[in-house]
């Protein structure tokens, strides 16, 4: 209860500092005042306030305490006691109380000011318990660390800030613990946060990970607010919208998806239900465990089952003398065809642990992790489908297919052919080094010439129907024919197109000596001569030319001037090219890149291709420069053949290949065809004008593959390619097929010599 006595008391406010006398007391020192202020000195212990207080209930004479003066000679006559700092002189009137029960006073400046009456709280009423909030408001409380107190309480009042140092340290440490000390500052007051019993209970429950309300239930059980019962009236009256009664178009469409997967059986309703089957198998079954169906899932490679020498109790067989025991026991364990070595126990409680079972089991991990595993999706494509749309053998018409006559004569190999402009007479040559005509439609040798003991490897009639000249090779030598079975006229321009070289300063005169011949000879690429045997020159040789080495190849010029021999073996000599009308040769290459197989005349341009092992050039004899460098990909070049158009070329090789070189689209071959199943000997386009496109190729396995071969005068269009035909009849002899191939220069007929001495007519 508030103690009435203190309403009645007067205050009476400190006047201005007087001298004091010495006889009156001590002087008090201005700066230890003022330590003690700020050192707490104001604040006093619990028990000094308690008898205060009871000193001051006593003493009731209704004079307010009187505060010490300061001593007149201080230094600063603005410190003064930090208790009444702000407090205003009043005058107290001794008025009576209002109605209100209100006093009047005047302040300092003489203005009248009302002070109210405190509360007469009741009985029950208590605030000894009640702390002092400090109502500094939102303020940072560090801005008081240089000032005595920490804020304002509800009345305006400074708060004091509590005292601390050695001498409360030293008190607290005698004194037990009070009830509430957390050992917390509370930084609004300055003071020791103390909390109560209830606060303290709740910070215990929440670091327990406790519910801190008291009588809570976390697991009540749920209230269903909305439950699955069907209520008669609905919710709302509002009419139902005319979408609810159209048909959805979205549940449509996967109603229908589901109708397609029930007719394509990807979906069974109703399906019956598998008997449940034991998990147990065969682990040495072929058959794996059914595993789950995934896409990386790959099974790993099965061990191979155990085998009789395995057993703990192997049949005897099986079971190692002591001899193959000591063998196996001396060989090194790598070359040991097994690692083990059968043992016969009489029981399976007397069988031994394997020694090697962690060596193989780590073997076996490493096998798995060490062994890459790829799985590869096998499309279910028609091969079929993915071969391209070709036109039908029939509608491609006329080629040829059966044989139509044998020509038969030869001892040994038929190694070449050729037929004149005029169709009309076929010149075979052989390994019986002889030269043979035939006329083609009856088959009948009409002339033979044995022109050397060597074999005769190339002959050629010149591209001219004015005359009858046939080109043919044998060894080193190159001999130019005239058969006397033409008639007169053709065989007299034939004689003068061949005579009228001699004498010309292209050619050296003819030297007495033998030495200076061979000199001669060595010196110039070819050698132009009468034939030194007479009996040559009355059966219609007129000349003969003579290069460095034995001569594989020849080929004609388009206009019949010039014509070309290839020998593989002359190396930087291999090619050379002579002219007719001066009886003179050259070699058009200083040097010559690998090792030459063919060359060919360009049918309009002056272009010459040269295909060595494995490219094919094109040279420019003009400008005589290197146009272009074809790369066909095969191992070793055998043929060539340039298209009658001069754009596109066909090469067969050793490795059985047939290749298509589009000139204008890339170097690279634009077709490979791989029909033959050995070494492609011959390749040839058809050169009519009667708009035949055919080519065939030749081969050691005897046949002839024919093939219609289209090209379209619009560059944006590709070669049409399509196989034909296969041509049987000739026989295999030593390995040998057929040799060489030649098409009729009008009809839609080829000839081929076979190394079983025999040269075919197919039609």
């Amino acid at each position: 209860m508030v103690n009435t006595a203190s309403t009645n008391r007067k205050r009476k406010l400190p006047s201005a500092a007087k001298p004091r006398d010495e006889s009156d007391g001590e002087n008090i020192d201005p700066a230890a005042f003022r330590a003690s202020a700020l050192d707490g000195g104001f604040s006093q212990s619990d028990d000094e306030a308690d008898s205060e207080a009871a000193d001051g209930e006593s003493d009731d004479d209704g004079e307010a305490d009187e505060f010490p003066e300061l001593v007149a000679d201080s230094d600063d006559e603005s410190e003064i006691s930090t208790a009444d700092e702000d407090e205003e002189d009043v005058e107290e009137l001794d008025g009576e109380a209002d109605e209100n029960g209100r006093k009047i006073v005047l302040d300092s400046a003489g203005q009248p000011r009302y002070i109210y009456p405190e509360v007469d709280a009741v009985y029950d009423s208590d605030d000894s318990d009640r702390d002092e909030r400090n109502t500094v408001g939102n303020i940072d409380l560090s801005l008081y660390d240089e000032y005595p107190h920490v804020g304002y309480d509800i009345n305006g009042k400074k708060m004091m800030r509590p005292a601390k140092g050695a001498a409360l340290d030293a008190l607290l440490d005698a004194m037990e613990v009070p009830k509430g000390w957390t050992g917390m500052l509370d930084r609004n007051t300055g003071g020791d946060l103390k909390l109560t019993r209830e606060e303290l209970e709740i910070l215990k429950k929440i670091s327990r990970d406790e519910v801190p309300v008291e009588g809570y239930d976390q697991y009540a059980p749920t209230i269903e607010y909305f439950t699955s019962k069907t209520e008669i009236m609905p919710l709302s009256a509002a009419p139902e919208p005319k979408r609810r009664f159209v048909p959805s178009k979205h549940e449509m469409k996967r109603v229908m998806k589901i109708v397609r997967a029930i007719r394509e059986g990807r979906i069974v309703p109703n399906k019956p239900q598998e008997p449940e089957k034991p998990a147990l198998y065969d682990i040495w079954a072929d058959n794996a465990p059914d595993r789950a169906d995934h896409a990386m899932h790959i099974p790993a490679p099965k061990l191979p089952p155990p085998t009789h020498d395995e057993s703990y109790n192997p049949p005897e067989e099986y079971v190692p003398t002591p001899e193959e025991k000591a063998a196996w026991e001396a060989e090194d364990p790598q070359d040991r065809e097994k690692d083990y070595l059968p043992r016969k126990h009489r029981a399976l409680r007397l069988v031994p642990g394997y020694d090697r079972f962690i060596n193989e089991r780590f073997e076996r991990c490493l096998d798995l992790y060490l062994a890459p595993r790829v799985r590869r999706n096998k499309l279910n494509i028609d091969p079929e489908s993915l071969l391209p749309k070709l036109p039908s053998p029939q509608d491609l018409r006329p080629f040829p297919s059966t044989t139509a006559t044998i020509y038969a004569g030869h001892v040994g190999r038929v190694r070449a052919l050729s037929v004149d402009p005029t169709g009309l007479w076929l010149a075979t040559a052989g390994d019986d080094g002889t030269v043979r005509v035939w006329e083609i439609l009856t088959g009948r040798e009409v002339w033979q010439l044995q022109l050397s003991p060597d074999a005769v490897n190339a002959v050629k009639w010149r591209p001219d129907a004015d005359t009858a000249i046939i080109a043919a090779a044998a060894g080193d030598d190159v001999f130019l024919l005239v058969p006397p079975f033409f008639d007169p006229a053709t065989i007299d321009a034939s004689l003068a197109v061949l005579s009228n070289g001699f004498g010309t300063a292209a050619n050296p005169a003819s030297t007495s000596t033998a030495a200076a011949a061979a000199a001669a000879r060595k010196d110039a690429a070819g050698k132009w001569q009468k034939p030194p045997n007479a009996a040559l020159i009355a059966q219609g040789v007129v000349v003969m030319a003579t290069v460095r080495d034995t001569i594989k190849h020849l080929t004609w010029h388009r206009r019949g001037d010039y014509f070309a021999t290839v020998s593989p073996g002359a190396q930087n000599s291999a090619v050379i090219i002579h002219q007719l009308s001066r009886h003179s040769s050259q070699s058009p290459f200083r040097k010559a890149r690998g090792i030459t197989q063919r060359a060919e005349f360009h049918p309009t341009k002056p272009i010459l291709f040269v295909a060595t092992q494995r490219y094919v050039r094109s040279y420019d004899l003009a400008r005589q420069e290197l146009i272009k460098t074809l790369q066909p990909g095969a191992r070793w070049i055998s043929s060539l053949d340039v298209h009658p158009a001069g754009d596109n070329v066909i090469v067969g090789s050793y490795d059985k290949r047939l290749l298509w070189h589009d000139l204008e689209l890339s170097t690279k071959p634009y077709k490979t065809l791989r029909y033959h199943e050995r070494a492609i000997r011959q390749v040839r386009f058809h050169r009519g004008g009667h708009g035949y496109p055919l080519f065939c190729s030749a081969s050691d396995d005897g046949t002839v593959q024919v093939f219609h071969g289209m090209v379209y005068a619009d560059m944006m269009e590709n070669p049409l390619l399509v196989p034909l035909k296969v041509l049987r009849g000739h026989r295999v002899t030593q390995g040998l097929g057929v040799l060489d191939v030649e098409w009729h220069p009008r009809e839609c007929w080829l000839f081929s010599a076979g190394a079983d001495g025999t040269a075919r007519m197919w039609n």
